[in-house]
């Protein structure tokens, strides 16, 4: 267990914890000793794959359940087979989200719908059980993974970039409702993040041309998120609430493709 952040005995829900971040984030919140549920939609091979490394790796009680974060009756069902298993809540990552590139003029409104209900109106119900347990332990933690699109537009994207952005503001006023409980409500916004499911589309778009891009000149790695969110989980940061720490190398404060000092 890594004693610099410690999550011993805390039980922890990660949606969309299977793969990508998501799994950072159970990776290293298991490794500071907290339980974890691990959340997925439509993968269980992949989810029960990751609860066997975490229980034995790390020795702590794990499990997978799937469900569609949108759907309340199946969150509803997710927070009850927590309770039963890992145990009562005391830290919420919405990790779950989706994206897809369209024209806005073009945009159907069954995809802006769809968008919205995973990234938005989904973790607002995930929030929503969490912290209605919670609220009777005087405790708890909630982060939602954004993303610097919440601050920064991008052509195809206005789907999900409206929905981010709602869930910046939906963290502000979580943070308000919820302060006097003692519950923090956080949120976390990476930028370009490397993993196994967009190694190569970097690498066919060009990686070269994010190192440029980037202020810190690489894009950034699954670990450098999921151990942001262990600390931000942990009493390290009990003073840290209804903010959003950007993990992204600068990248959004990098928006002119020019240096005004380079030499002729």
């Amino acid at each position: 267990m890594n004693n610099a952040i410690d999550l011993s005995n805390r039980n922890v829900l990660v949606t969309g914890g299977g793969k990508g971040i998501g799994a950072g984030i159970c990776r290293s919140m298991a490794q500071c000793g907290a339980n974890v549920l691990v959340n997925h939609p439509d993968d269980p091979g992949q989810a029960d794959a990751l609860v066997a490394s975490l229980r034995k790796e790390y020795g702590v009680s794990a499990f997978s359940f799937q469900a569609d974060i949108a759907d309340p009756a199946g969150v509803g069902a997710m927070f009850e087979y927590m309770d039963r298993t890992v145990g009562a809540i005391d830290i919420l990552v919405n990790n779950a989200g989706t994206e897809s590139v369209d024209h806005a003029v073009e945009l159907d409104l069954a995809e802006w719908d769809r968008v919205f209900n995973i990234n938005l109106r989904g973790s607002f119900i995930c929030a929503q059980h969490a912290a209605r347990r919670m609220i009777g332990k005087k405790k708890g933690v909630i982060i939602n993974i954004s993303s610097i699109h919440d601050r920064v537009a991008r052509k195809g994207l206005i789907h999900y970039c409206c929905s981010k952005a709602g869930l910046n503001m939906m963290t502000k006023c979580l943070a308000l409702e919820l302060g006097e409980y003692n519950i923090r409500v956080l949120a976390v916004a990476p930028g370009a993040i490397e993993t196994d499911m967009n190694r190569q589309e970097i690498n066919d778009f060009g990686r070269e041309k994010f190192n440029h891009w980037i202020p810190l000149g690489k894009v950034g790695q699954v670990e450098e998120v999921a151990w942001a969110c262990a600390f931000l989980a942990s009493d390290k940061a009990s003073y840290m609430t209804g903010t959003e720490i950007y993990i992204d190398g600068a990248y959004k404060e990098s928006t002119v493709p020019y240096d005004s000092r380079t030499k002729k």
